[in-house]
């Protein structure tokens, strides 16, 4: 087993959780919409916000940062919604827009991830643009493992946090 398929087992792992909370809202009384934009406070993110950054994270990372690809790129359009430091917009999309972009998002990074070998893990490295330093490979699949458990908790507590103010 290679350090990739490591590292696509955790990311394999991660989605699992994503897709069951986003099974769990479906399932919910009220409409999954509603629960995806619900906020915790004014100016916070809701989950639509949450999960969408991870998708367009990954694609990101996929077709620009690792790879020199953005003509691949499905839904660069949206990526200034979602990327970090954007501002949530109220409404969030819809539970299968979610998931499409999601998929597309990690279907691109893996192709993007096969095409790099162990050797590659610390020679090759790219410009962070926001902050202005080098990250090499190895940190940034350890950046991508850490990004979604990450997002999925914050989105998990926001949605405990929901079912106790509106549920009770």
């Amino acid at each position: 087993m290679t350090i990739f398929d490591s590292y696509k087992e955790m990311l394999d792992f991660s989605r699992s959780r994503v897709n069951a909370m986003l099974d769990e809202i479906q399932q919910m009384d009220e409409p999954a919409n509603s629960i995806l934009s619900w906020r915790p406070g004014d100016g916070r993110a809701h989950i639509g916000w949450q999960i969408m950054h991870v998708a367009v994270t990954e694609e990101m990372f996929a077709t620009q940062r690792l790879a020199d690809r953005i003509s691949d790129a499905l839904h660069a359009g949206i990526w200034d919604e979602f990327k970090g430091g954007s501002t949530p917009a109220d409404d969030a999309p819809e539970v299968d827009h979610i998931r499409t972009v999601l998929n597309d998002g990690r279907q691109a990074l893996l192709q993007t991830l096969d095409s790099f070998s162990e050797s590659d893990l610390d020679t090759f490295t790219w410009i962070h643009p926001r902050l202005d330093v080098e990250i090499s490979l190895r940190r940034t699949l350890q950046i991508i493992a850490y990004h979604e458990s990450h997002h999925h908790g914050q989105a998990h507590i926001t949605l405990n946090l929901y079912k106790n103010r509106i549920q009770g």
